[in-house]
This record gives structure tokens, C-alpha cells and sequence, in this order.
């Protein structure tokens, strides 16, 4: 990717409240600008996903590509990769982005896609972390960046951050205080591969 050519793509499914986070870091930081880099969209599977509306309120273009709208997953990943294509990303990110992509998808992004999971990976891939943390009496838990690859939730990990688990934790609590650190630390990562 040339300099002049640094744009970021998100894949979100609901708030996107880690889309959001990076988005402000972009528009606040100088990296941004030093590698002309920018958000140049924001892609849903779901037309009512709430952080379409804070996207369009930021200047970024938007777009729904409806996972039930296809007959399979490499149907979906077909058309989904066509739209994050017309922006030529330098960097795709998955932003809370609830569908598993095929191998073809992650194939033709690789070192280009990156994934925020709400757990110290390898522990504790999937759904249900903070409370499955819990259950298992962690007495830390927190969130991975990783590359992503056609397994699930594994990949080189690029960061990573840590809070305790409180006596008296529940899943909601806890996931409150990991999701603080993933919205400092997402954009923090974002920033360091764009700058490569």
C-alpha cells in the first residue's frame, strides 16, 4: 500500500463501541494524518446496527451486506469482501463483527485483518468469557488483538490487556472493565500497523 492509500475498514454487527473508539482516536491523532490513513468505512451485517448512525455522524461511508439475504457463508463472504474491495483497505478490522468467515474471506486479507476477542487468548475461545472467567475462578481476565485466521479466535496475538476479576463479578460487571481497557487498546494497535 502506497503511503496516500491507508484506509481502514470495520465489519461490525451491533454499537460498535470499539469502531467508535478508533474512529475518534483517528480523528484526534496525528498518526492519522502523518500516514494519511482515515476510516474510510463501516460495514454491517445488520441494517439496524447502531453504530451505522455514529459512522454516517462521522463523515464515513456506510453499508449493510445481510448475512441472510445469501444461501451460504461463502455466498455472504463473497459479497462482503466485494464491499470492504471498493474501498482497498489497507487494514480491516472486526468490531464486535458476530459472523464466523471462511477461509476464503481470511485468505484473501491476510496480515490485513485483525479481531478484538474479550478474553487472554488462548483461554477461553467463543462466546460466554467473562462468565465462563469467572467460573473457572480466573483471577485475571481482559482482551487479545489478534491477526485473524481461518481457525477460530487464534492467530498471532498483538496485544493484550489485563484487569482483575473482583470478588463479586458478574459477567456484565466484568465485561464492563475489560471493555474500558479494549477501547484504549484497540486503536492503539490500529495506529501501530498502519504505521507499519
Amino acid at each position: 500500500m502506497s503511503a496516500s492509500n491507508k484506509n481502514i475498514v470495520i465489519l461490525i454487527s451491533g454499537t460498535g463501541s470499539n469502531m467508535a473508539a478508533i474512529v475518534r482516536a483517528a480523528e484526534r491523532g496525528q498518526w492519522a494524518r502523518r500516514h494519511q490513513a482515515r476510516v474510510a468505512a463501516v460495514v454491517s451485517n445488520k441494517a439496524d446496527a447502531p453504530g451505522l448512525a455514529f459512522a454516517r455522524e462521522h463523515g464515513i461511508a456506510t453499508a449493510v451486506v445481510d448475512h441472510k439475504a445469501y444461501p451460504s457463508r461463502e455466498a455472504f463472504d463473497t459479497a462482503l469482501a466485494a464491499e470492504v474491495d471498493r474501498h482497498q483497505p489497507a487494514l480491516v478490522v472486526l468490531s464486535g463483527f458476530m459472523r464466523i468467515l471462511t477461509a476464503g474471506f481470511v485468505s484473501h486479507y491476510a496480515g490485513r485483518l485483525i479481531n478484538i476477542h474479550p478474553s487472554l487468548l488462548p483461554a477461553f475461545t467463543g462466546l460466554h468469557t467473562h462468565q465462563r472467567a469467572i467460573d473457572m475462578g480466573c483471577r485475571f481476565a481482559g482482551a487479545t488483538v489478534h491477526r485473524v485466521t481461518a481457525e477460530l479466535d487464534h492467530g498471532d496475538i498483538l496485544d493484550q490487556a489485563v484487569v482483575p476479576v473482583l470478588s463479586g463479578d458478574t459477567a456484565a460487571t466484568l465485561a464492563a472493565r475489560v471493555l474500558t481497557q479494549e477501547h484504549l487498546m484497540y486503536p492503539r494497535v490500529v495506529e501501530r500497523l498502519i504505521a507499519g
